[in-house]
């Protein structure tokens, strides 16, 4: 699958409804990061995919390269799922 084709599947899983998973949660509630869901909404959409992970062991995933607020470089895993995108390991 080219990268093309993960990011389509993951601006529509992510159109539908996201999933943080407990992982993200914590990593985006640190005091040095304080990611909120709205960040994370707004670059899905306009962010680029940096990596393509077609053999995750939890399904095809692709790592995004987004900016938050005060144009701050935020990364976050994602894997499209039928009903919604699942996000985790969020750095920044």
């Amino acid at each position: 699958m080219q990268e093309k084709d993960i990011l389509f599947q993951v601006r529509a899983a992510a159109a539908k409804k996201l999933l943080f998973l407990p992982h993200t949660v914590r990593q985006m509630a640190r005091p040095d990061r304080m990611i909120t869901a709205v960040e994370i909404e707004s670059f899905i959409t306009t962010g680029e995919v940096i990596e393509d992970y077609p053999e995750d062991m939890r399904g095809h995933s692709c790592l995004f390269l987004g900016f938050g607020d005060s144009e701050r470089a935020i990364h976050v895993v994602c894997t499209p799922k039928e009903i919604s995108s699942h996000h985790h390991r969020i750095s920044s």
